[in-house]
């Protein structure tokens, strides 16, 4: 079952979670971002947690990235996939 909690605004947390991150994202899309800004984001709990997070990275565009975060001393964050080309308006919901 997929089911993501209520949406959330962005915070430090989930800041320094997108930072963490932001080098896979940009090496793996071949893309730069001047800006990487979470907006918004949603939780999944499973053995660990799943982040589902809209980013703004330019006027008008964002970016949804699903970042794995797993239990305390199991590991590190780990980018799990990224969505490009969102709007806005575009809802976050589950993806692989």
């Amino acid at each position: 079952m997929n089911k993501l909690g209520e949406i959330t605004d962005a915070d430090d947390e989930i800041e320094d979670l997108v930072e963490e991150v932001r080098t896979d994202v940009e090496r793996k899309s071949g893309k730069k971002f001047a800006k990487f800004a979470p907006v918004t984001y949603k939780a999944q709990i499973v053995a660990g947690t799943n982040f589902f997070i809209k980013v703004d990275v330019s006027k008008g565009e964002f970016v949804h990235l699903r970042i794995f975060r797993p239990l305390p001393n199991e590991g590190n964050p780990e980018l799990q996939g990224f969505q490009l080309n969102k709007q806005k308006a575009d809802p976050i919901e589950y993806f692989d």
